[in-house]
C-alpha cells in the first residue's frame, strides 16, 4: 500500500479512457491528465463557464435561430479546446494537437464525454489502480 504524503503534487497522471465505437464495441486510450486539486478543478470549470458567456436574450425567432450543425461543431470545437486543457499527452498514433482533437471529436464523439467525464471523475474522486 503506497505511503500518502501531502503536497507531493504530481504534474499529470496517467489513466486509461474507455470510448465506444460505432459498431458497438469499446476502445481504450490512455492519456496523461494535466493534475488539480479538486478546489482547483472547480475554480477551472468555474472559468470555463464563465469564458462561454452564452445567454438566451429573449425568444423571438431570431434570437432563438438554431443550426444543428453549427451547435455540433461548435461543441465539437469547444471540447477539442476543453480537452487540450486536461491532457498533455496520449498513446494515440496521431500527435496530440488541436487538430487532432477536432478529429477525434468529431470522429468518435463519444470520446469526449469519455474523456471530460474521466477527468471530472479523477479529479474529484479519485481512482483505485493503476
Amino acid at each position: 500500500m503506497a505511503t500518502i504524503k501531502l503536497g507531493a503534487r504530481p504534474k499529470n497522471f496517467k489513466h486509461k479512457i474507455t470510448i465506444p465505437l460505432h459498431e458497438g464495441g469499446e476502445g481504450t486510450m490512455t492519456v496523461s491528465f494535466v493534475y488539480r486539486t479538486r478546489s482547483e478543478y472547480g475554480a477551472f470549470i468555474d472559468g470555463l463557464l464563465t469564458d462561454a458567456g452564452v445567454e438566451l436574450t429573449g425568444s423571438s425567432d431570431e434570437q432563438v435561430a438554431f443550426s444543428l450543425e453549427q451547435a455540433l461543431t461548435k461543441t465539437r470545437d469547444k471540447n477539442a479546446d476543453y480537452i487540450l486543457k486536461i491532457i498533455d499527452g496520449w498513446n494515440l498514433d496521431s500527435e496530440l494537437s488541436r487538430a487532432s482533437l477536432v478529429q477525434l471529436c468529431d470522429e468518435l464523439p463519444g470520446a469526449a464525454m469519455a474523456l471530460m467525464n474521466g477527468y471530472a471523475a479523477a479529479i474529484t474522486e479519485g481512482r483505485l489502480g493503476n
